[in-house]
């Protein structure tokens, strides 16, 4: 393949994954500033935060379904298809949301028609990141696997770049405006987003795994019973390896702008743009952290990154206590960048070496999609919830980073590190064996 062929690879990778999450990174900050006034409207403002940040859970639990419809159809028919049908149901619900009437217009309807664009957009992204993953993977040389793997990786970052730019801007606006349309802006022109997404996808091909996969006649009939009945113990690493990934990454990335806005008394922009600076520095590290990964193994960087969680949980907060900007946006820093790059740039590649690629897209989702439900939508509720129940105290806070970590340590203990491996080994035996099988008919000379 020549080099304009793969680019065109990983921005098609890339574009999706930074708009699922520019998407999520919107409703996840917008939740926290904005949706608890004019959607979820309650007397107690701690309240409708909660209930602000349980429409932001919801779509967690909703992604699994998600990802088993998604990943059927990417198993059985192709990576491309789906990926075009994921994109479309993201960018359609995150632009209806830019749209929508406030509670004060049309009452309980409002959070209704919220929550229900939101379970849409869960069911987009359900499918998403595992296509968007295997279209960089599986058509990567084994030799630079573990970097390809992690461009898709670096949407999460670019999205939220974004994200934090266009909030940041309409920040700008008087409290009024921004509460009023401010906030919507951003949502409507992530169809631009979309559209360009569309346009670039059109113009690829299937993957070499799944076209392998076509030639050996071993598609399943139904990829998640294949999965579950013999590549469980697969997808229960991949929830536990996930649990550290995504919990400390929305305590670190969304938890944060209310916390400390409101609790250290920090100004919304001042806030947002250290996570915009961090962010910025997350994207350029990751792939460096992938191209480390095919040199020193994907296994060894991620427990790096993990024991370096743990050791990190209280030292993040007592610098925001410190309530310095300077020391905001280092603490930031350190955790999405130094601390979290390596375990987010190795972690898809890592899901992808341990399944068989006929039921690669359907194990890698359910791994990422359920594990990202017990852990990444509900870190926001649960880090509310725990300063509620403890006199605003940090350290549960803290505790439970260190929690999530130990989780994924024990979960990839026995996993065994493939970067150096072909990642199809397994259906190219399978072909070389029917190549000598003689027909049926056919007369030994």
């Amino acid at each position: 393949m020549d080099a304009k062929q793969m680019r065109k690879i990983w921005i098609a990778s890339l574009v999706g994954s930074s708009i699922e999450w520019f998407d999520y990174f919107l409703y996840g900050t917008v939740a926290a500033l904005v949706f608890n006034q004019v959607f979820f409207v309650n007397e107690d403002p701690t309240i409708g935060l909660l209930l602000s940040y349980a429409s932001f859970a919801l779509a967690f639990f909703i992604r699994p379904f998600g990802g088993v419809i998604f990943s059927h159809i990417g198993d059985r028919i192709g990576r491309k298809k789906t990926l075009v049908i994921t994109l479309s149901l993201m960018g359609a619900a995150t632009f209806g949301m830019g749209l929508l009437p406030t509670y004060q217009a049309i009452g309980i309807w409002a959070p209704i028609l919220l929550i229900t664009l939101r379970l849409v957009q869960g069911l987009g992204i359900g499918g998403e990141w595992g296509g968007a993953l295997l279209l960089a993977v599986e058509y990567a040389p084994k030799e630079k696997r573990g970097l390809y793997g992690a461009i898709p990786q670096m949407g999460v970052t670019i999205g939220m770049v974004l994200g934090t730019i266009a909030l940041s801007l309409m920040s700008l606006l008087p409290e009024g405006s921004f509460m009023t349309w401010g906030w919507r802006v951003p949502f409507l022109i992530s169809a631009v987003l979309v559209l360009f997404g569309l346009w670039v996808r059109k113009g690829i091909d299937e993957t070499p795994s799944f076209k392998k996969v076509k030639e050996s006649g071993d598609i399943p009939k139904l990829p998640i019973v294949e999965t579950l009945k013999n590549y469980w113990r697969e997808v229960l690493i991949a929830i536990g390896a996930k649990v550290v990934e995504t919990a400390p990454f929305y305590i670190f990335g969304t938890f944060v702008v209310s916390y400390a806005t409101s609790n250290l008394g920090f100004s919304r922009t001042a806030v947002l743009n250290s996570v915009m600076v961090a962010t910025v520095i997350t994207t350029i590290l990751i792939p460096i952290m992938g191209s480390l990964s095919d040199k020193y193994g994907r296994k060894k960087l991620y427990i790096a990154g993990t024991v370096g969680m743990m050791l990190y949980a209280f030292p993040y907060f007592w610098m925001l206590q410190q309530q310095s900007v300077a020391l905001l946006v280092i603490a930031t820093i350190v955790g999405l960048g130094v601390i979290w790059a390596p375990i987010t740039a190795v972690l898809g590649t890592m899901f992808s070496e341990i399944f068989d690629a006929k039921v690669r897209y359907t194990g890698i989702t359910l791994g990422y999609q359920i594990g990202a439900a017990v852990a990444g939508g509900t870190a926001p509720l649960v880090a509310t919830a725990l300063l509620v129940n403890f006199n605003n105290s940090y350290v549960p806070v803290a505790l439970y980073i260190i929690i999530t970590a130990i989780i994924s340590l024990l979960a990839i203990w026995a996993v065994k590190d493939r970067s150096r491996e072909n990642l199809d080994d397994e259906i190219q035996r399978g072909l070389q064996e029917d190549s000598k099988k003689i027909p049926l008919g056919t007369i030994e000379p």
